[in-house]
């Protein structure tokens, strides 16, 4: 009997399981069984390793062939185990020294002709590796500079088979891999400057950017709503590197890599259609479970344009995460938890013509189209929504204006020093923005000042806010307070937080 063992890894969701595939070669009938719970692209593997072990040269075994994926008792699934398995098929056989086949972990699919195809979720794969003590792994060479920004393990890229196994069995390093030219920017190309006027929502975003608050613009088409959403990502503040691999992690899960620059210190924009479907905004998949646009959105921004046009249930289906945080899908093959801490923007039209501003603008629509319109935006989540703004035309003086208005960078800086007043204020907490801080710490060390508490208090009275929307308020009461250098917010900062979340009052 010859026996080989290699190690990969199987990822569910972000995270990854070390996984020993064991090669046992032995008499009988020639055959290939693979056990372990394996999926169809799995258990297709036979066919790809045999190609690629024949057209890199080696030899084929015509005996009893059995591969065990340890633990038996995982679901596993897709192509990367390809290259574990011919490495460990070649150890059995004697055609590679075994001895140091379990030192290292593989990751790769095999081509007919035996070359290393790349991967989806290499990132947190290497990750799980490091976390189990694996010191040295080999991945595709595609995969290379995405693995190689794990720290404290020694990464291989490989081209193809034969680079792996004259590595393995003559000690010679694979050749060199150039870094890819990239066209990305670490800074957001777009600049604040280019919206005309639009105080209040200018206002409206530096105090979301501060304190991470969900924002709905509404007003008729052409007012710059977008504009103003995509300008979200160049007032907030870089990612730390801790983020920004999070980031990294989970679009490599998603294979939106080349969407993205590697470790990327800008906040992520994502802006799924409104024709989305439900799935692929907070993820799913038969049987790979892929992040959803809430998920590629972590610590960055979600933004739905026209979202009174999206499918029913699409928005309400963001009432979980906007609140947790996370997102936990359930299929057949298990349930995976992806991170889905964002900022949600939506913008919508405040009726189907778009002309409606609760005075005479030339609305054509009925007072019942308007209504049914807006209650596309169910009142569960908007009473998830902290901050709403009408977005009014720009006057012909401020488009005819010369004079540019505030830069991003101007704003950003002002952004930054409010958070790390917030820091400060939050350094024995277990969270970072305003936007997080809990019911109870609220209503016990981060109340307002008495004024400001007696006038939420009064409109909760008045059932004119829910107790949510009692907590919203205060939320961003600390973020205009840390804008304005006040240590507890003041009356005028909880009016205008009031202001902000009740002041379209067409909303009903």
């Amino acid at each position: 009997m010859a026996l080989a063992i290699t190690n990969c890894v199987a990822l569910t969701g972000l995270a990854g399981n070390l996984i020993q595939v064991e090669v046992d070669i032995s008499e009988g009938l020639p055959g290939f069984t693979l056990l372990g719970l394996p999926d169809a692209a799995l258990s297709e593997s036979r066919e790809r390793v045999r190609a690629a072990v024949i057209n890199s040269g080696e030899i084929w075994p015509n005996r009893k062939i059995t591969v065990s994926l340890s633990p038996a008792w995982l679901p596993k699934s897709g192509s990367g185990f390809d290259l574990p398995i011919a490495i460990a098929l070649l150890g059995a056989q004697g055609l590679l020294p075994s001895e140091s086949l379990e030192s290292w972990a593989y990751l790769g699919e095999l081509s007919l002709e035996g070359n290393v195809r790349e991967l989806r979720g290499v990132l947190p794969a290497v990750l799980a590796a490091k976390k189990f003590g694996v010191t040295r792994i080999l991945v595709p060479a595609k995969n290379y500079f995405e693995a190689n920004c794990v720290t404290g393990i020694e990464v291989i890229g490989v081209n193809d088979l034969r680079e792996v196994i004259n590595l393995l069995r003559h000690g010679v390093a694979p050749p060199e891999i150039l870094a890819p030219h990239s066209n990305f920017n670490s800074e957001s190309s777009l600049d604040l400057q280019d919206v005309a006027g639009q105080l209040l929502p200018r206002r409206a975003l530096e105090i979301s950017a501060i304190g991470g608050h969900h924002l709905l613009f509404i007003g008729p088409p052409g007012t710059g709503k977008t504009m103003l959403a995509e300008r979200i990502p160049s007032i907030l503040p870089q990612l730390t590197p801790e983020s920004a691999l999070e980031v990294t992690a989970i679009h490599s899960v998603a294979g939106n890599l080349n969407n993205r620059s590697l470790l990327s210190n800008l906040p992520p924009f994502v802006s799924p259609h409104h024709t989305t479907t439900s799935a692929a905004m907070v993820g799913g998949g038969s049987h790979i479970i892929k992040p959803g646009a809430t998920s590629l959105a972590h610590h960055g921004i979600l933004f739905i344009d026209e979202a009174p046009e999206c499918a029913r249930g699409v928005l309400d289906s963001l009432r979980q995460p906007l609140e947790s945080g996370s997102v936990t899908i359930s299929r057949s093959i298990g349930s995976i938890t992806y991170p889905a801490r964002f900022m949600l923007v939506l913008a919508a039209n405040p009726c189907p013509c778009g002309k409606y501003s609760g005075k005479s603008r030339g609305c054509s629509c009925s007072q019942l189209s308007i209504r049914r319109y807006l209650q596309k935006l169910s009142g569960p989540l908007l009473d998830r929504i902290d901050i709403r703004v009408y977005v009014e035309p720009p006057s012909r003086v401020e488009m005819a204006s010369e004079e540019l208005g505030e830069s991003s960078q101007d704003v950003r800086k002002r952004v930054e020093i409010a958070r790390s007043i917030a820091l400060e204020r939050f350094a024995k907490s277990s969270w970072q923005l305003n936007s997080q801080i809990p019911p109870e710490a609220l209503r016990k060390q981060f109340r307002a000042a008495k004024a400001g508490m007696n006038l939420l208090n009064i409109e909760l009275e008045k059932e004119r806010i829910s107790a949510r929307g009692f907590h919203k308020v205060l939320r961003v009461a600390w973020s205009i307070a840390d804008s304005a250098g006040h240590v507890v917010p003041d009356e005028s900062d909880v009016a205008e937080a009031y202001g902000l979340r009740e002041g379209l009052e067409f909303l009903g």
